[in-house]
């Protein structure tokens, strides 16, 4: 069983009228270890899959399976207890608290769990090579920078399953080069499979395989 599975995906929103057919009969394996790109223009369906891959949503029809479990059975409780252990997210545009130090922003996610441990904190921090600005706040960083620190929070609480937003959208070429080799040895090193939608070529050319969108279906899978 590969880590993650989309079986037979189908989901619609509601429209004016009649629903929105947001994906159509996607079926995907991702397996630990291998770092995957989506792309294709906006609208594809890109965000859809990732959310549903994620459990922050549930597909019309078909079933998602994230490590073993089928996460339209499961309840909130159990949906929250997924995300929280297996699941990090990285978004385009960031996302750090700026009331919070950088350290204090990674260690967030174990916070809301229960747990105390600036120690996995700063293991993270220096992972990405930010050991010696957890003292700082977000705004005293470069946006490559917080990126990392964004990357760090996504993977304090160690998850299975990481998924990234146009991470690079709103870096320059050289930094944004710098954060995919993070997540690359994300899924090398630490055995964690990584789903990544992006626009860039230039992106996608660091991953294990490229799967290609097109209004709501998976048009082609290229491998490298």
């Amino acid at each position: 069983m590969p880590l993650l599975r989309l079986e037979n995906i189908t989901k619609d929103y509601a429209g004016d009228g009649e629903p929105v057919r947001a994906l159509n009969a996607v079926s995907l394996d991702v397996e630990a270890g291998e770092f995957v790109a989506l792309m294709g223009k906006s609208g594809c369906g890109k965000s859809t899959l990732l959310n549903l891959a994620g459990a922050m949503d549930f597909p019309t029809s078909g079933r998602v399976l994230l490590d073993g479990e089928d996460t339209s059975s499961l309840g909130d409780a159990g949906l929250t207890r997924l995300r929280r252990e297996k699941v990090g997210f990285v978004f385009q545009s960031f996302q750090l608290l700026n009331t919070l130090t950088v350290l204090e922003n990674v260690a967030l996610p174990l916070l809301l769990s229960g747990r105390r441990d600036a120690g996995a904190a700063l293991e993270k921090l220096r992972l990405v090579g930010l050991e010696d600005y957890g003292a700082r706040y977000p705004h005293q960083l470069s946006g490559g920078q917080m990126q990392r620190a964004g990357i760090a929070r996504a993977l304090v609480h160690e998850p299975r399953l990481l998924l990234a937003d146009e991470p690079t959208g709103n870096l320059d070429t050289a930094t944004g080069e710098a954060v995919l080799e993070v997540l690359s040895r994300v899924a090398k090193e630490r055995g964690a499979a990584i789903l990544m939608a992006t626009h860039s070529l230039e992106s996608a050319a660091i991953t294990d395989r490229v799967v290609r969108m097109r209004d709501g279906r998976i048009e082609g899978i290229d491998r490298h």
